[in-house]
């Protein structure tokens, strides 16, 4: 071999390598580019996870503390509606007390009372109080009744029922507000 074909074979490998260099580091970039480019992608979406999440947080936290103070407000004035029907009776009671420092009948007395008390009763039926009735003769019921005192009953009839109420039971809608205080026969 002479020298010049051994030069212009060292030349086409030397042409080779550096060719095939190139492409490793054209595969190695692309390679690097691609791992970039995911890596910048998965970064876009954790951030754009973070946002979200910090979007939702703040939300729920204003819905939590306006929802806080709605019931705050409600708790304050949930018995406003019932006051504001009441304080007229409230000024039909203070017109009576007036009116009976000059007044001699009793009876008239006793009517301006009693039609005060009825218009009471009527404001709290409407909101729903109910007064239990018709107790006395029945059997006791735990549920609603309240018994303070046993007595002997005046007839087998009454053994274990009511004899007397001694102070009345109300309900709000089917809910005991109160219960019945009353007398049992034994």
């Amino acid at each position: 071999m002479s020298k010049e074909n051994i030069t212009s074979e060292a030349e086409e490998l030397n042409k080779e390598e550096v060719t095939a260099k190139e492409e490793n580091t054209d595969n190695t970039t692309e390679e690097v580019v691609n791992e970039v480019s995911e890596e910048e992608k998965l970064k876009a979406e954790v951030q754009e996870l973070k946002d979200k999440y910090l979007r939702l947080y703040s939300e729920f936290e204003n819905y939590r503390r306006r929802t806080s103070k709605e019931r705050l407000d409600l708790i304050k004035t949930a018995s406003q509606d019932l006051m504001t029907e009441i304080i007229p009776v409230v000024d039909d009671f203070e017109r009576a007390f007036k009116a009976s420092e000059n007044e001699e009948d009793a009876t008239k007395v006793r009517d301006g009372n009693q039609l005060v008390f009825q218009k009471f009763q009527r404001i709290l039926e409407n909101k729903g109080l109910k007064p239990m009735e018709g107790l006395v003769g029945e059997s006791f019921d735990a549920e609603t009744q309240e018994a303070i005192t046993q007595i002997p009953a005046p007839n087998e009839e009454l053994k274990g029922k009511v004899i007397d109420v001694v102070e009345k039971g109300y309900t709000l809608g089917d809910k005991v507000v109160r219960y019945a205080k009353v007398v049992i026969g034994a």
